[in-house]
């Protein structure tokens, strides 16, 4: 299967502090690819390098076959590219169908129509404030606007922090949605259970390094592996029916 994305050998560093050392990676298109880690294992850095946010200072990123190692961050989006980055970035002051129109529509199936038929709840909000949300309505409404500009590939930095359970559960599930749809993937994720869950290939980030690629099934099948990673936030997690 052709990656949509790949990055080789990336060093990154953040003033002195060198924090990425040698990553890669690859995520294949239309598969869910799960970068796992502990906190400070460099995941997001990852994202924000693949981003053209703080470029690599070595290495190279190349996303659907075109070269984007130092491009800009608009640059990269214009391939395609949808990213969520960590703290749900939404406009405070603005409604919710307000959020969901400042981006520009790209052509396809991602239209409002769709959006509200996939997120009911933004439907019923669609008239609230963004500061007037809950944190799972602000989490969904970041999504939403990123696939209204019906990206090709996707990238998500921790969707499910700070939520509930439940929500947690329906964040996930529109993961899997969008794999449906044939959208490619890139999850971090610091529940390390639900990731395999929905993930087709795991890497998993240690200081900076990849100590870690492999089959998300194979790594789910590894308890003291998944425990080690997933530390405070390893419970239990089933599908539900």
């Amino acid at each position: 299967m052709s990656a949509a994305l790949t990055a080789e050998g990336l060093h990154t560093y953040y003033g002195k502090s060198h924090i990425l050392h040698g990553v890669s990676l690859e995520a294949a298109q239309g598969q869910v690819t799960a970068l796992l880690g502990r906190n400070g294992a460099g995941k997001t850095t990852t994202l924000r390098s693949l981003m053209g946010l703080t470029p690599p200072r070595q290495g190279h990123v190349k996303i659907f076959g075109t070269a984007t190692t130092g491009w800009p961050s608009f640059r990269v989006a214009s391939l395609g590219v949808g990213y969520v980055p960590e703290g749900r970035r939404i406009f405070p002051n603005l409604t919710v169908e307000e959020n969901l129109l400042v981006p520009r529509e790209r052509a396809g199936p991602w239209t409002l129509s769709a959006i509200y038929e996939l997120f009911p709840r933004l439907r019923e909000r669609r008239a609230s404030r963004g500061r007037q949300l809950s944190g799972g309505e602000q989490e969904m409404l970041s999504i939403a606007r990123a696939l209204l500009l019906n990206p090709k590939l996707l990238i998500l930095d921790e969707p499910s922090q700070g939520l509930a359970p439940l929500i947690v559960r329906e964040v996930f599930r529109i993961v899997s949605k969008m794999r449906a749809e044939g959208i490619t993937v890139l999850l971090v994720e610091q529940n390390v259970r639900m990731s395999l869950e929905v993930a087709d290939h795991a890497y998993v980030l240690d200081d900076g390094h990849v100590v870690y690629s492999g089959p998300a099934h194979e790594l789910a099948a590894d308890e003291a592996r998944v425990q080690s990673l997933a530390g405070a936030s390893a419970e239990e997690w089933a599908p539900q029916a």
